[in-house]
This record gives C-alpha cells, structure tokens and sequence, in this order.
C-alpha cells in the first residue's frame, strides 16, 4: 500500500510514527458553506433563530471541534493547537453562510484535519440551529485551501 502513510507493510492500520520529525510551524486552512433559502438565512443575519446567536455558538463549536479532532479521527495525533480562527460570512448568493478555518501548531504533524473539522463542526452546528425551520439545507464545499509547514511544503488550492 505504497504512498498511504496509515498503513503498515501488511496492509494494517496505524498511528504513524512523527517521533523523528521535526518541529515546525503549521498551518492549515479550510472552507465550507451551508446552503439554505433566503428566508432561512434572514434568521441568520437578524439573529432571529430560536436557538439563539446561529454564527457565534457555530464559532465556539468549530473552535471545540478542532481542539477535539485526536478523539474523533482515530489515527489522528493529539496537537497541541496554537491557534483556531473561523470566519463565519452571510452570503446571499448562495444563499447561506460561508464557513473558514485557520489552525495553527509548533508541531511535528500539520493540521488539515483539525481545521477541515472545525468546518465540519460549524457547518453541523449551523444545521442544528436552523433546522426547525428549514429541514433542507445542504452542507457542502469542504476542502482544503491551504496548508503549510513540514516536509511537503506549501499547498494551495486553486479558487
């Protein structure tokens, strides 16, 4: 199973082994949206929902969802996060909100997974909030936008 890091000689799964790595600085953005109709993101924008302040609890959820990820991927190492940033953006042409998060470490391991987790997270949160009153919306456009630090460099999806 050559190229696939979290498999062993006989085809097994496991923890890869970071101990000889070295420690550099990592970061790693992604991006998200939730789809909904126009009336639904009028709740949004006017902080009408009922489950109270949609973007700023889906912030603090995508800050733990980050800091959580070792324990719900499970070959993921445990980091030690330096950072977790999210930008939560109405947009009417989707219509819906637009979901990005930055993570950062000093680390031997870079946190893609962290910061696609955190999306995830706030995208999920933004569901449950809303979906009294609209049962509908669609998540979607998780991805990787930028990743650096490490062996592999730079990465930077194209727009």
């Amino acid at each position: 199973m050559t190229g696939l890091s979290h498999f062993d000689a006989q085809g097994q799964a496991h923890m890869v082994d970071v101990s000889a790595k070295p420690v550099t600085d990592r970061v790693a953005v992604a991006e998200g949206h939730v789809v909904m109709t126009p009336e639904t993101l009028a709740h949004v924008t006017a902080g009408t929902a009922k489950k109270g302040d949609v973007l700023g609890i889906a912030r603090v959820a995508a800050i733990m969802g980050a800091k959580r990820t070792s324990d719900l991927i499970p070959l993921c190492h445990p980091l030690p996060i330096t950072k977790v940033s999210v930008e939560l953006t109405p947009d009417a042409s989707l219509p819906g909100v637009r979901i990005e998060a930055t993570v950062k470490t000093s680390g031997q391991t870079g946190v893609e997974m962290e910061a696609l987790t955190a999306v995830t997270t706030a995208a999920l949160t933004i569901y449950d909030m809303l979906k009294a009153v609209e049962k509908s919306m669609r998540i979607g456009g998780i991805r990787v936008v930028l990743k650096d630090g490490g062996k592999s460099g730079r990465y930077e999806a194209t727009r």
